[in-house]
């Protein structure tokens, strides 16, 4: 008999935080530039009627985890008009050294979790410590994650709320307020995307737009930008001119990075950029390899298009968590 534990979103949420996420985002960004990771590439299968699509995204996560897991993510668009999630996605922990699936989790919050931690590891590293002024671009499912994270990590009075539908930007203030408020931040819808990153000291874009959401030239010095939202070669949300204009660039990720990443890929074909700009890895900052922000008029630009050894690291922080709380529900196969 295997016994499985498993965790709905309410328990994952009674017992891990934001900054529980962005320690373990820490921990695997550490072990991916150790090298003590093994990530796949992620798999898909077609619905035969064409109404959506299957994603398996699988990892291992060395060092003193030795965990593996896979999580399976789906696109059904259709959902919508059923009243169901169109992005569903469900996580099983393995026994690293059975086989045995000893967890499974609701996959959405995790990856609302661990996806928002990567901006905010990267804002705690890179970002002017003094930084006062946010903005976020997008209102969607990530955007209350992203959210936490930038308020988590630096004492932001005001933080500029975005989208190009001025309704949702407008009800995302209304219904957010009461969170920032545990932070002492004042959420504001910005009217125009100039209003919303002039003078301001941290940018994250969370959006599915193609072209970039605001024009370089308005970036001022010393401001650190992560970008979130962009993961095909094709589609960007920062401008050739920002990336250009960069003082550092860091990735979560360097392969998946430079095979998926048009915000970078882009301004590379275009010659404004090469590969050797690429500073490195989160990880690599974490694990003292490389340095950060090395001056307070520095712009410092992270691109992250996420992988599975976050999942894995984060749903393992969970589990353990869960399992010290006796939160969840035990089964038996």
């Amino acid at each position: 008999m295997i016994s499985m534990l498993m965790l709905s979103r309410e328990d994952i949420f009674k017992v891990f935080t934001m900054r529980d996420a962005i320690e373990a985002d820490k921990k695997a960004f550490r072990l991916h530039s150790e090298g003590k990771c093994d990530v796949p590439l992620r798999s898909h299968v077609d619905s035969p009627e064409g109404k959506g699509q299957c994603l398996f995204m699988p990892a291992y996560a060395g060092g003193d985890i030795k965990q593996a897991g896979i999580k399976i993510v789906s696109v059904f668009p259709g959902n919508a008009s059923l009243g169901k999630p169109v992005i569903p996605a469900t996580m099983l922990l393995i026994e690293g050294e059975t086989g045995e699936v000893f967890c499974i989790m609701e996959g959405t919050t995790l990856t609302q979790l661990r996806t928002a931690a990567v901006p905010g590891v990267a804002t705690e590293l890179l970002s002017r410590q003094d930084s006062s002024i946010g903005a976020l671009f997008g209102t969607g499912g990530q955007a209350a994650a992203q959210l936490e994270a930038l308020m988590t990590v630096r004492k932001l009075e005001e933080l500029r709320i975005f989208d190009m539908n001025q309704e949702k930007a407008a009800h995302f203030v209304e219904t957010h307020q009461p969170l920032a408020d545990k932070f002492g931040t004042k959420l504001l819808k910005a009217e125009t995307s100039r209003q919303a990153v002039e003078n301001a000291d941290v940018i994250t874009t969370v959006t599915t737009s193609p072209v970039p959401v605001f024009e370089g030239a308005w970036i001022k010095q010393g401001a650190h930008v992560n970008a979130v939202g962009s993961y095909t070669p094709d589609k960007r949300e920062l401008p050739s001119e920002l990336v250009a204009r960069a003082g550092k660039i860091f990735v979560d990720n360097m392969e998946a990075v430079l095979e998926e990443a048009g915000d970078l890929l882009i301004p590379m074909s275009e010659n404004l950029i090469t590969k050797e700009d690429i500073c490195g890895e989160l990880g690599e900052i974490l694990l003292g390899r490389i340095g950060g922000r090395t001056s307070d008029d520095e712009i410092t630009v992270m691109k992250t298009v996420g992988f599975a050894t976050l999942d894995v690291v984060t749903a393992w922080e969970i589990y353990l968590k869960a399992k010290e709380a006796g939160v969840g529900t035990e089964i038996t196969l």
